[in-house]
């Protein structure tokens, strides 16, 4: 029984019909590359972030400090 609109196009069906498969293959292939990865021990690529080298001015460490200080968890009733 044919596939009623614009679905009833062979070629509409054979384009789903490969995008769900180059989709399953494509997320297959991307686990069994982490469950190697993984079994090899071999750790994730390190992304690099500017702050890793760049030195910090005092008033923008100063400015981390109180964010920080405000996320982290503690007593209640400390002062800010």
């Amino acid at each position: 029984m044919p596939l009623p609109g614009p679905f009833s196009d062979p070629r509409v069906i054979t384009l789903f019909g490969l995008l769900a498969v180059s989709t399953a293959t494509w997320l297959a292939l991307g686990l069994l590359r982490a469950r190697a990865r993984d079994r090899a021990g071999i750790p994730l690529e390190r992304v690099w972030h500017p702050q890793e080298s760049v030195p910090l001015t005092p008033a923008e460490e100063y400015a981390f400090g109180q964010v920080a200080s405000r996320l982290s968890p503690g007593p209640t009733g400390r002062p800010r």
